[in-house]
């Protein structure tokens, strides 16, 4: 059977290619799609269970020809209605961390790492239920992702890693050209506060120069969460959440808030600095990122594995090194790190390909600088606002490394008026949260999540997500859980 004849196979089994669309590209260029989709085929992961119900696809996408930097990704199908269901691309934050070892194997992928086991298993709140979902280890450098200029590695920032990103993403959709006309919905955590919104917003200005529709992407939308999207806000909120909820002491509080101005743009002065390491010392034995659920300590781990990619850092570096929370293994980042290192594994997800010379780290030690961070993407925001996207933004609200507080600082500046008032939402008879509509913008808060929202709270997390692509609001009223 020749390729072009399974392919034909393959686009009525899927319906994701039209009849129109087979007859368009039968010939070679249609051949050599499908071979290239077919070699990023990953048939099973080691451990992983026998049925799925859903293809992956796995590999490299070159984002930078003439520097030879290319981005690792991870893609689902949807579980069913492939053809129909919206693409969605997660990012994690850092910047420097990696959304294949957080987004894709702790929070929202099909597969979980299991604890002491060599095993994957099915997450039964995965969101690839009601997406195709697309997890890219961006900018080069981080993960899996590579650049064959190695200064590359000190010059990466925002502006780079939006190009690179928009550049990986056009290119993807050269290999993926049936998922182009799809609904799409760019979503992340944490300093994808910069890179969601600066994503859409290289989107939204290749969109204008395209001369032909077919040339487009079809974004509707981004969706961040717990994200960094204003420094100063950040920051101020990052102190008040903390003494607000019995964290740091009065004296400590005081001192920050008399030597920081929390300015809009700039640094801050010694003794503010001062102060700011004080505040992260005092939390040396707690999770920051999720304030009541257990630390990775050293009874729960081995003491000699290294754990130099947890530091917190400071108020504006490494806002994302989270750590699983409740039920989960809070030290679950070790066996993604022991997972991701197999090289059965590696070889069946088609990665490490040129011998990268370091291991896999949920976040790159590889970047040795960053070179330009906004201070704010409250503008970029904005423009998506007024372009007419569907914007969202949610907040676990037990996380003090982008507190809800923050969250709200920094979206009042946006002077959006209120549509629908503040008030409660709820997950079958409980309060899941709280939700306020804005003029183009909706808040989202998930009760007693943290950073990562979900991971701790996953029923939640899908619910906000399928509410979000459905662009519906969230239920005002409970659901009898008794009923039948």
């Amino acid at each position: 059977m020749s390729p072009a004849t399974l392919l034909v196979l393959l686009a009525v089994a899927t319906g994701a290619w039209s009849a129109a669309a087979v007859r368009l590209h039968r010939g070679h260029d249609y051949e050599r799609v499908f071979d290239r989709q077919e070699a990023d085929r990953v048939e099973a992961l080691p451990g992983q269970p026998s049925e799925v119900g859903f293809r992956q696809f796995a590999g490299y996408v070159t984002a930078n020809e003439s520097h030879g930097r290319a981005l690792f990704y991870w893609f689902f199908e949807a579980t069913h209605d492939v053809q129909n269901k919206p693409l969605v691309l997660w990012f994690n934050g850092g910047p420097g961390c990696s959304s294949v070892g957080y987004g894709a194997l702790e929070e929202l992928g099909p597969f979980l790492v299991q604890k002491g086991k060599p095993e994957i298993s099915l997450n039964p709140y995965s969101w690839n239920k009601e997406a195709n979902l697309l997890f890219v280890e961006s900018p080069a450098g981080v993960g899996f992702s590579y650049t064959n200029t190695t200064k590359d590695l000190s010059q990466f920032g925002d502006e780079l890693t939006a190009t690179d990103a928009h550049g990986f993403l056009v290119n993807w959709f050269k290999r993926f050209p049936q998922f182009r006309g799809h609904d799409f919905y760019i979503t992340g955590e944490s300093y994808a506060g910069h890179y969601v919104p600066q994503l859409a917003t290289k989107i939204l200005e290749g969109n204008k120069k395209a001369h032909h529709k077919k040339d487009r992407i079809n974004l509707k939308g981004i969706m961040i969460g717990n994200a960094a999207i204003d420094a100063s806000s950040d920051d101020r909120g990052l102190a008040d959440y903390a003494w607000d909820h019995a964290i740091i002491s009065d004296e400590l509080y005081g001192s920050i808030k008399k030597e920081c101005t929390f300015p809009e743009d700039g640094p801050e002065s010694g003794p503010c600095n001062q102060a700011w390491n004080e505040f992260f010392g005092s939390m040396r034995n707690i999770d920051i990122y999720s304030l009541y659920t257990p630390a990775c300590t050293d009874t729960l781990t081995n003491a000699s594995r290294s754990n130099s990619w947890k530091l917190a850092g400071t108020p504006l570096t490494r806002i994302h090194h989270g750590r699983p929370y409740n039920t989960y293994d809070p030290c679950a980042d070790y066996h993604v790190v022991d997972y991701l290192n197999r090289g059965d594994v590696q070889a069946a997800l088609h990665a490490n390909v040129t011998g990268i010379p370091y291991a896999w780290t949920p976040c790159s030690d590889a970047l040795t600088d960053w070179t330009d961070s906004a201070s704010s993407t409250l503008p970029a925001i904005k423009g998506l606002v007024d372009a007419g996207l569907r914007v969202w933004v949610f907040s676990g609200d037990t996380d003090d490394r982008v507190p809800v507080t923050s969250t709200r600082y920094a979206l009042r500046k946006l002077g959006l008026a209120t549509v629908k008032e503040w008030r409660e939402w709820f997950t079958s008879d409980q309060v899941g949260g709280y939700t306020v509509v804005y003029d183009g913008l909706t808040l989202v808060t998930i009760r007693g999540a943290g950073h990562m929202v979900p991971m701790i709270k996953p029923v939640q997390a899908s619910q906000v997500f399928a509410h979000f692509l459905d662009g519906n609001e969230l239920p005002a009223t409970p659901v009898d859980a008794t009923a039948a």
